[in-house]
């Protein structure tokens, strides 16, 4: 009897040994995708179940296959889009339009459009909150949230908020979570009763946008200006770590079968973060592109898609516009896939 509890010590220590050389391995950019076409971008949708990559860029959505690249198709008719929203059965799709204040629903066997739901001014970060079959679109510019009951594509309440709100995420029981940047706050909804119950000021932490989520950990992953990601208990609202990411991030993802953290940033790199260990060390800044801050997660193959472009020189700062963007040069539009190898 000692000897096989010896024996099953050993294979769960080996067995333990090579799940965390799995999440250790070095990532990579695997390859790039030229996309091309004009206009800017925002966040990226991971479809694995169907391979497909959702990716918005300016007035349509490309649709990729995950494998390949290859363009299968597209949704236009748009004005200025932000974020892709999947259902959790595989039918509809939805599109935080905001250049045109609404949600645009859409089929996701032919990508045809099949309603167009007014929200608040410019919906940018949405999600689908499986158990009350809810999709939460988040106006940037008159600070509230627009909830949709899926089955009648109707509004069904408008919730107002402190500031800008930015990232949400949903923890798949009826909680949703959100980042307001103005106010370097996480705001936690009741799915159910449409209600927010609770309001955690984050601590070293600016400005927060991108938001990822461990539900089985109960941990949220907020990345913040000036080089900061906040590790959030996800029950009591406290930051626990502040591990050093890149500058300029926008996206957020949690991988949990590597029990990795990542935050993509707009300086041209991929912080990795081991979110198994307590202090949440960094393991790796990949070098990726400039401009490269929205990514999403392939979390079948663990794959990361970033979005980019070549830029030309910055135009000079106005009045109305102290912080321009550089322009984007025509037909540079890229998807970068990075992995382990």
């Amino acid at each position: 009897m000692k000897s096989k509890c010896i024996r099953n010590l050993v294979s769960a220590l080996v067995l333990f040994g090579s799940v965390a050389a799995l999440a250790q391995k070095p990532y990579s950019v695997l390859t790039q995708w030229k996309i091309g076409g004009e206009g800017g971008w925002d966040y990226l949708t991971s479809d694995p179940g169907a391979h497909r990559l959702y990716v918005t860029h300016g007035p349509r959505v490309e649709v990729l296959d995950s494998d390949s690249g290859k363009v299968v198709g597209s949704i236009t008719g748009l004005k200025g889009t932000h974020g892709v929203a999947l259902d959790d059965d595989g039918k509809y799709g939805y599109v935080s339009d905001g250049g045109a204040n609404a949600v645009v629903v859409f089929d996701r066997a032919s990508l045809a459009t099949v309603a167009s739901i007014p929200a608040g001014t410019n919906p940018d970060g949405i999600v689908f909150e499986p158990k009350t079959k809810t999709v939460w679109a988040f106006n940037g510019r008159s600070s509230n949230a627009t909830v949709i009951d899926t089955a009648q594509r109707k509004v069904v309440a408008t919730i107002a908020l402190s500031g800008k709100p930015e990232f949400p995420v949903a923890d798949g029981t009826g909680t949703i979570f959100a980042n307001i940047e103005t106010r370097n706050e996480i705001v936690r909804f009741d799915a159910a009763t449409k209600t927010i119950t609770a309001t955690w000021p984050v601590a070293n932490c600016d400005s927060p946008s991108g938001l990822a989520i461990d539900t089985a950990g109960r941990r949220l992953f907020a990345v913040c200006d000036g080089g900061k990601m906040a590790v959030v208990d996800a029950n009591s609202g406290k930051t626990l770590a502040n591990p050093a990411i890149g500058e300029g991030p926008d996206a957020a993802r949690y991988d949990a079968k590597r029990k990795l953290a990542f935050s993509s940033n707009g300086s041209g790199t991929l912080t990795i973060i081991d979110a198994s260990k307590p202090t949440y060390p960094v393991l790796q800044n990949l070098d990726t592109q400039k401009g490269a801050r929205t990514m999403t997660l392939d979390w079948v193959t663990g794959r990361i898609y970033l979005a980019t472009a070549a830029f030309g020189e910055r135009p000079a700062p106005t009045a109305a516009n102290p912080h321009p963007r550089p322009a984007i040069v025509p037909g540079s539009f890229t998807i970068l896939v990075t992995g382990q190898k």
